[in-house]
């Protein structure tokens, strides 16, 4: 089969679009994982990780080589030692699947069970903690596979009552949420490249309080040894051979979004995760998560009755080339999953997806008042142009 040529408009769970620039830093040369023009770009996106997760100054930044969950699985076995207690929250898959990854690292683990579409009430990890107390409280705070934000600060405070680590995930928040490590007291935290970050997959950032780094336990994964990776960031003692060109693209992100600064990035996704709310609303259709627990960058709509979503999905990509997710587990064919991140959060990106959806929707049955949902989310960023 020949190359790609088509260039999707991806508004999915991620992979999300990618900067012109970030392409082009791809295209230069390789070097080898221990290159003295390389390693310095090391350094570089140490710092910078540090400063976007807003960790402490004696935080450990790194990156593993993998997709996010590479660095989930990282932080389970650098700090999940056998015999642990543990309590995860679940209010989707990738709750689900972080309490399956401390099960497999032999930790004892107490699941906090939450309807998938709902954030956790703070008061039920304070009550499960009380009853029994926990080693490591492991929860996330973007969950993917329902369009949920939990709350990370007021969870994290709760673990740290109870001498407990708290690991987190942030595969779609960091750089499209307000994230605060240190503010928040998070222990360990983790999160991918290809989603608010910018960049391609392949790489999962990943974040270690200073206090945390005391807690760490002997690994059982050599592939993921954070105290063998940090050897070779800033040892540059070999462990495995790191991929210049997605260091270069990862780097060439992490400039993007230090330059946008934090504050005004989680502000583009917020707009425009307000405007697509909006427009979804003018349609007729409705988002799965209250209001007040949605996520900006990440946009659970619900599925019309009667409505073949799959084949709306099929029309979106083959008329349109736009590609939307389907719901996971016990959502499934219950929602789509839109996601307006990093590159891929834009009006004009909201906008075609609205006017695509649409015709899409009719198309299979289901019509919705014209214009109107181009029309409400043009409003709505026009307020918030007005107001900025």
């Amino acid at each position: 089969m020949p190359l790609p040529s088509t260039e999707r408009i991806l508004l999915g769970p991620g992979p999300s679009l990618i900067a012109p620039r970030v392409m082009r830093a791809m295209a230069a040369p390789v070097l080898s994982h221990l290159d003295p023009d390389f390693v310095p770009m090391l350094d570089e996106v140490r710092a910078s990780l540090q400063r976007v997760f807003r960790a402490d100054s004696k935080a450990l930044t790194i990156a593993t080589s993998g997709t996010g969950t590479s660095a989930m699985e990282a932080a389970v076995a650098n700090a999940v030692a056998e015999g642990s207690r543990s309590v995860v929250i679940v209010t989707g898959y990738f709750g689900d699947r972080l309490a399956q990854i401390f099960e497999r690292y032999g930790s004892t683990v107490r699941r906090v069970n939450v309807d998938w579409g709902r954030a956790v009430d703070p008061q039920r990890l304070r009550d499960e903690l009380k009853r029994e107390g926990a080693d490591i409280v492991g929860f996330v705070h973007a969950e993917t596979s329902t369009g949920v934000r939990n709350p990370v600060k007021e969870l994290a405070a709760i673990t740290r009552e109870h001498g407990a680590l708290s690991i987190v995930d942030m595969v779609t928040s960091l750089g499209g949420h307000e994230v605060d490590l240190a503010g928040w007291g998070v222990d360990i935290a983790y999160s991918c490249t290809q989603k608010c970050i910018g960049a391609p997959s392949g790489l999962a950032p990943i974040a270690v309080s200073g206090p945390a780094r005391e807690r760490l336990i002997p690994c059982r994964s050599f592939y993921l040894d954070l105290k063998l990776l940090e050897d070779y960031w800033a040892g540059r003692k070999y462990h495995h051979t790191m991929s210049s060109t997605l260091i270069y693209a990862l780097r060439e992100a992490l400039l993007m979004v230090e330059e946008e600064g934090l504050a005004a990035r989680q502000s583009r996704h917020e707009r425009n995760h307000q405007a697509l709310a909006a427009g979804i609303e003018a349609m007729g259709l409705s988002l799965l998560p209250p209001e007040s627990e949605r996520l900006w960058t990440l946009n659970a709509v619900r599925t019309p009755a009667g409505v073949d979503e799959a084949a709306v999905r099929r029309t979106l990509l083959t008329n349109y080339n736009i590609e939307v997710g389907a719901g996971l587990g016990p959502l499934a064919g219950k929602i789509w999953r839109v996601g307006l991140m990093g590159a891929s959060s834009t009006p004009q990106t909201l906008l075609q997806f609205l006017a695509a959806c649409e015709v899409a929707l009719a198309a299979h049955g289901h019509s919705v008042p014209e214009g109107a949902g181009v029309a409400a989310a043009s409003a709505s960023l026009r307020s918030a142009l007005v107001t900025a």
